[in-house]
């Protein structure tokens, strides 16, 4: 019981962090450029608390799975989301020099791309923090397994693996996720020993136990008590390796490695921190309290990281009803010299919209459907 109330609750915060930061983004970024601001809310559904200064509604709502900003005269968010006499406000407020639509298309950009800015902001302070709290595992080999391809193709405990194939190995993890995506591939292993380079070709071995492809070594376990210059460097990779894997799990899904099922909405969110904390509090079993605090929150901190980094890179896909697609928008007014008529934005960005709610309400179900198989 306990172990939920802490996952409920700390779904509920990291969630709501990301949604604040996000929306933070694009709301200081507007105030910068002169934009009024209607409401600034965090959550949506009925408020539970709200107040008004400046001109600027601020709301804090039930259902901690959304957020928005509503800027003066702009189409920035769905029609309906504030009171219905704000939004006829809005609409009057067209005209306004404050209105988001009357800025240049230069300031109209910089605000929407300041939401997914402020989450990247966010994913390196946390890939720091995350350096700092607990360090790293290099991508160095802790031992040999015997009877796999690491120990056929002469590898030995302390070589220190830099390049498979073309890409750059900065931790250990690195191997672990470019196993994964490459499985049956065989790689072309660049490594150092004593200061010198050498390299290597072998081919994945199969695990009938692990149901994977291996090719036999070990984690060396974790590097710890870092300097700053340490933290600054590992915490820059450990941000790379954040991005790195979002984009790499898309390119599975469109090859065809990742299903559908793969896809997580808050459902399989809140599935993923219960996850955490019930394998750190197994792995931290008899240490005390602290102990697994501090693990948990090490973990939580991680994936809060990752999620930050998701959430930016999905939000620049140019698609309606995403940043990313009301930044195209931009890109096109700003080559061709004129917008594009409003109310055909306003129409694709709102049927874009609504396909992004469907396929999240399909992937929630699809959450709880999973929860039950399993």
């Amino acid at each position: 019981m306990g172990s939920t109330i802490v996952s409920i609750i700390a779904f509920i915060l990291i969630i709501g962090l990301l949604i604040f930061i996000h929306e933070f983004g694009h709301y200081i970024i507007a105030k910068k450029n002169g934009v009024g601001v209607v409401e600034f809310s965090i959550g949506m559904g009925p408020a539970i608390h709200s107040w008004v200064k400046n001109g600027t509604k601020y709301s804090l709502r039930w259902l901690p799975f959304g957020g928005y900003c509503q800027l003066l005269g702009g189409e920035a968010e769905l029609p309906g989301l504030g009171d219905a006499a704000e939004d006829e406000e809005n609409k009057i407020a067209a005209d306004d020099e404050h209105a988001f639509s009357n800025k240049n298309v230069w300031a109209r950009m910089s605000i929407l791309l300041a939401g997914p800015a402020f989450n990247f902001i966010l994913a390196f302070l946390l890939s720091l923090l995350v350096i700092a709290m607990a360090g790293y595992t290099p991508a160095k080999i802790g031992g040999i397994i015997e009877g796999y391809p690491a120990e056929e193709s002469g590898l030995q405990k302390g070589d220190v693996i830099t390049k498979i194939d073309n890409e750059t190995m900065h931790f250990f993890k690195d191997i672990t996720i470019y196993m994964t995506i490459h499985e049956k591939t065989e790689m072309k292993i660049t490594y150092m020993r004593d200061g010198e380079t050498y390299t290597t070709t072998l081919q994945p071995k199969y695990n009938e136990e692990e149901a994977r492809y291996l090719i036999g070594i070990i984690s060396p376990g974790s590097v710890s008590n870092l300097s700053f210059g340490e933290v600054l460097k590992y915490g820059t990779f450990e941000f790379g390796y954040n991005l790195g894997v979002v984009v790499k799990s898309f390119g599975m899904f469109f090859s065809g490695k990742a299903s559908f099922n793969d896809l997580s909405g808050p459902v399989g969110m809140a599935g993923m921190v219960g996850t955490i904390v019930s394998e750190v509090e197994e792995d931290t079993e008899g240490e005390g309290f602290w102990v697994t605090a501090y693990w948990i929150l090490v973990n939580l901190v991680s994936f809060a990281a990752m999620i930050s980094a998701n959430l930016g890179i999905v939000n620049l896909l140019p698609i309606p009803g995403l940043d990313g697609g009301k930044i195209l928008f931009c890109l096109i007014e700003a080559v061709t010299g004129k917008p594009l008529p409003r109310k055909f934005e306003g129409v694709v960005t709102v049927i874009g919209a609504v396909l992004l709610l469907l396929l999240v309400i399909a992937v929630s179900f699809n959450d709880i459907r999973l929860l039950f198989v399993k």
